[in-house]
């Protein structure tokens, strides 16, 4: 029971929002705290990417979208033979449907941000670390590093028998790479019949127009190693790593300086 001595308490609907920021200045923030997270993640974490062409058929399709993890390279990590990598393209290894930009500027904003999946980079799988000398190819068609050979069969796609070996889309199947100098890495596409990497710009026997060292990628252009393909859903997961190259002997000691 009341009084009319006894104070009333009133509460307009609102009154709480109208001590605080107004609803647009809210949004506002909460846009800005995600960009902000967003971007943290792309420099600390992870960063999408799609994959731009069949170079790294049958593991990854084109037009799938992948995550790359960052973490390793702040805390010290190096590739290691058999990771798959994204890097920037070191010089004129991209082709022009590899470097296509976003269509509009929302898109091309949510890309830079980390909000949706870039272009621009190369996606290859690292064959020899420096010291590494990797030769094409022994009497059964296979690669080999610091003379072991590589059983491949769980990620290349198979064009042995059309080709003759696990070498390049050039055809050559008689070629040797490296030493690796220090700070860099030869890498290759799994689908060895299409992909440019490593092998199409190596000095090869007679050929005049090609820098020597062109063929190593320096680590510092690597964004990360691939962690998880997002898209499609069907395909949705972890990419599991490789045992090919456990019985390769370390020659790190037998690296050169890059040049």
């Amino acid at each position: 029971m009341t009084t009319d001595d006894e104070p009333t308490t009133t509460r307009s609907v609102g009154s709480s929002r109208s001590r605080g920021l107004p609803l647009w200045a809210e949004t506002l923030v909460l846009l800005g705290s995600a960009v902000v997270l967003a971007l943290l993640i792309k420099t600390v974490l992870v960063q999408a990417f799609y994959i731009p062409s069949v170079s790294m058929e049958p593991g990854l399709q084109e037009d799938d979208r992948i995550l790359v993890e960052k973490w390793s390279g702040w805390f010290g990590g190096e590739p290691e033979r058999g990771d798959v990598v994204v890097f920037e393209d070191p010089g004129g290894w991209l082709i022009a449907g590899e470097v296509s930009e976003p269509g509009n500027p929302v898109s091309s904003l949510m890309g830079r941000i980390g909000l949706l999946p870039t272009g621009g980079h190369l996606v290859k799988r690292v064959i020899g670390v420096p010291g590494d000398v990797i030769e094409c190819c022994d009497s059964e068609g296979r690669l080999t590093v610091n003379g072991v050979a590589l059983d491949e069969d769980a990620y290349v796609l198979e064009d042995k028998a059309v080709r003759g070996c696990r070498g390049p889309m050039t055809g050559n199947c008689d070629w040797s790479a490296g030493p690796v100098p220090e700070g860099t890495v030869f890498v290759m596409g799994d689908n060895r019949g299409n992909s440019a990497d490593s092998t199409v710009h190596m000095c090869l026997d007679g050929e005049t127009e090609c820098v020597p060292g062109d063929e190593f990628v320096p680590t510092d252009l690597i964004t990360g190693r691939l962690w998880l393909r997002v898209w499609p859903f069907s395909s949705f997961g972890g990419v599991g790593g490789t045992d090919a190259f456990e019985d390769v002997p370390d020659r790190s000691d037998d690296a050169p300086e890059a040049s």
